[in-house]
């Protein structure tokens, strides 16, 4: 552990987060403008207890942590996780032109300083702070870790709107890439919600789960604390094949899921596709509950077939989700990283964000005017996709 102290608090950088009590780490993370379950203490636990984030696959943990003096005792006041990676997989914010043009300079790009949920795509709070002074002290910390230690740059993703704050304050570059989400417009049931799209589309869904249908599949949906040892295996066995169909290794062990298994089931939900009583497919989501328990957001996470049937992941990953989260009242379903198949499934474009601080003055004055063209990019992407929207029209609430 190193520990440093300033004139309010005291920033001690950690290798492990079980340095820190999951009340503390969790009652900080609550408190944020978009919490989710992905930046729980019990998640990034077992990416690295599990040996999923771990040095030796290129995750260096560095929780940064900030602590306030009290009478009763310190108090955690900030706190963010920081990983030194010696590469850019499992980010989903692309830097590999960077890294290129550094290598081509002679320049060291790698290790460079992360603060992300590693191989989770999900905006949320990254920087966690009981105030804005808090917050804006944790990225001082940051960048001072960075300078000192001759890290050549430091990289926010998937931020908040509250990060994204503090990072403009702090001058670092700022990021945007697009989304699909899916918004509940209080919808009574899927039909409902089928007929506030346009001819086409209503057409083209009622054709795709129509085939899913008549192949024999049939679908179960169960949330974590009731999915038995046989969910889980299947569960298991899918995202291993969706990985190694890709001549991928898995980014994620047997341990982790484990772990979820037994430190945070109430925050997952699995969708299993099943042929003659036989499972054929998964789709896992995950799910953020408000305080008293309810599922509030959905977020897609993990799919995988055991067998080729047509449309079955237009099934598995989009329509039975929104079916279920009309049913259960929730507000939001994020559908992941990429993809503008899904805005034809009703999932909007959606900005999202990240920060970016780099240490070389020449490469970040050219990052920064490549950023400005790429933003206006997304800008014009963002009104193209606009234009195509599914809805017939903006639905009116139900009253």
């Amino acid at each position: 552990m190193q520990e440093k102290e300033s004139l309010n608090y005291v920033t001690r950088v950690l290798d492990e987060l079980s340095a820190i009590e999951p009340e503390d780490w969790d009652g900080l993370l609550a408190r944020q403008d978009a919490p989710s379950p992905f930046m729980r203490h019990a998640y990034l636990s077992a990416m690295q207890a599990s040996g999923s984030a771990v040095p030796e696959t290129g995750w260096v943990l560095q929780a940064v942590s900030l602590w306030r003096d009290t009478p009763q005792g310190p108090v955690l006041a900030a706190a963010c996780p920081l990983y030194l990676k010696t590469h850019s997989r499992g980010e989903y914010v692309f830097d590999h032109a960077w890294a290129d043009a550094y290598q081509r300079h002679g320049l060291d790009y790698y290790p460079k300083a992360l603060v992300a949920s590693p191989f989770t795509p999900v905006p949320g709070s990254r920087l966690l702070a009981e105030s804005e002074a808090a917050r804006q002290a944790l990225l001082a910390a940051l960048l001072d870790l960075c300078q000192t230690n001759e890290i050549p740059s430091l990289h926010i993703l998937f931020g908040s709107p509250q990060d994204l704050q503090a990072c403009e304050q702090a001058g670092l570059l700022q990021r945007d890439q697009v989304q699909f989400h899916w918004q509940n417009q209080g919808w009574r049931d899927f039909d409902d919600f089928l007929a506030s799209l346009n001819q086409e589309k209503r057409k083209k869904i009622r054709q795709e789960r129509r085939k899913v249908a008549e192949a024999g599949v049939s679908f179960r949906a169960v949330r974590g604390p009731d999915m038995t040892d046989d969910d889980w295996a299947v569960l298991l066995r899918c995202y291993q094949q969706t990985y190694w169909e890709h001549g991928n290794a898995p980014y994620l062990t047997p341990a982790f899921f484990e772990a979820m298994r037994r430190d945070m089931a109430p925050n997952w939900l699995l969708f299993v596709a099943e042929h003659e009583a036989q499972p054929i497919g998964i789709s896992l989501i995950g799910l953020h509950l408000n305080a008293a328990g309810q599922p509030e957001v959905a977020y897609g996470r993990y799919w995988g077939a055991l067998a080729r049937v047509d449309c079955l992941h237009f099934e598995a990953c989009y329509y039975q989700p929104i079916e279920w989260c009309i049913a259960n009242g929730v507000k939001r379903f994020e559908g992941g990283a990429q993809g503008e198949h899904k805005m034809a499934r009703a999932l909007l474009p959606t900005p999202t964000h990240s920060a970016h601080w780099l240490a070389h003055p020449s490469f970040s004055e050219a990052v920064a005017r490549f950023l400005e063209r790429e933003k206006a990019g997304v800008e014009n992407y963002l009104e193209a996709l606009n234009q195509h929207s599914p809805l017939k029209q903006t639905p009116q609430p139900n009253l």
